[in-house]
């Protein structure tokens, strides 16, 4: 059982709580860009827990025990509708690199909804889902300001030319082949992962 994981991301109920407004004003101060913050794939707002700690000491307020913890594990989201490779990838993950959080999802939909959830630090997506193809799904993880929302790992058993160009035009910077083997995506991952903790 991986230890429990600080809380990263924060919603508008619990940031009007520690800021002592009411959440449509937090929500307010997100779209106005007073708050750093972003909307995830269903339409709720999330605050990293590092941008509200910096929004509260820039207003001379006292920030809370829970969000001057240290570093969070890593969360990693991976979507795949094969039940052999998705057990296959989960264990490779959980051996090669136990610092990682991973939750599974099998269909683009509930991939979405558990990305909207946790807000996690990497998204691994199958191409081909049994309702929604990787395309569709990162269309639906670009935000208002056209920048994903969370990095991308693509990992496939082949896909369509047009379709890799329109995931890298989505921004979508790794995609690699599944008979490349697992050591490849691990390699893949920890570059995503450590190319987005810079970014953070």
């Amino acid at each position: 059982m991986a230890p429990i994981r600080t809380k990263r991301y924060w919603g508008t109920q619990r940031v009007a709580r520690v800021l002592q407004v009411t959440p449509a004003t937090v929500a307010a101060w997100i779209d106005q860009g007073h708050l750093k913050g972003h909307r995830t794939p269903t339409g709720r707002r999330r605050v990293a827990s590092a941008d509200l700690a910096e929004f509260l000491r820039a207003h001379g307020m006292a920030v809370p025990a829970e969000l001057a913890a240290s570093h969070a594990r890593a969360v990693v989201v991976v979507v795949e509708d094969d039940p052999g490779y998705l057990k296959a990838l989960v264990r490779t993950i959980e051996h090669e690199a136990p610092e990682v959080d991973v939750l599974q999802a099998t269909t683009g939909v509930d991939g979405l909804l558990e990305i909207g959830r946790v807000s996690p630090d990497l998204v691994v997506l199958d191409y081909a889902l049994p309702d929604l193809n990787a395309v569709q799904v990162v269309q639906r993880l670009v935000d208002t300001s056209k920048r994903l929302t969370a990095p991308v790992l693509i990992v496939t058993g082949g896909m369509p030319a047009k379709a890799e160009n329109d995931l890298r035009r989505l921004g979508v910077q790794a995609i690699v082949n599944k008979v490349d083997g697992m050591g490849v995506v691990i390699e893949a991952m920890r570059r995503a992962l450590e190319s987005s903790r810079k970014v953070a």
